[in-house]
């Protein structure tokens, strides 16, 4: 099962929690774990703060310093730096979920990680017992 998203920038950290959460609750999943999984090779998902916003610009910041877009990459698309940021975050996470909710810190949420937008992506979740 999968839904849609849409980046607005090149780079972007997009919480989607909720549509997880309306996922979860549109197929009556009370407990298990969902794998939240990006099929794309420039993009990624994490989980981390959402309570302060400038944690996921940072989060970009520290990315963009560690991978820059411009150095001596081969690869002629020009978003080598998309696929390395891609591979170092991850292209997915497992989470709980109990009574039909995720189970995630207090702070925490479920980001899917633009490396390459603005462009319409994939996300697919699936579900264990």
């Amino acid at each position: 099962m999968f839904f849609s998203i849409q980046s607005g920038s090149r780079s972007q950290m997009i919480d989607i929690t909720p549509k997880i959460q309306e996922t979860i609750d549109a197929v009556g999943i009370t407990d298990g774990m969902v794998m939240v999984f990006s099929p794309h090779t420039t993009a990624a998902v994490t989980i981390n703060e959402n309570a302060d916003p400038s944690v996921p610009v940072d989060i970009e910041t520290i990315l963009d310093r560690m991978i820059p877009w411009k150095a001596d990459y081969r690869h002629m698309e020009g978003n080598s730096a998309a696929h390395a940021k891609s591979s170092l975050v991850g292209a997915s996470e497992l989470v709980a979920i109990e009574n039909g909710q995720l189970i995630l810190g207090t702070w925490q949420s479920v980001f899917f990680c633009e490396f390459d937008g603005p462009r319409k992506r994939k996300v697919q979740l699936s579900f264990f017992p």
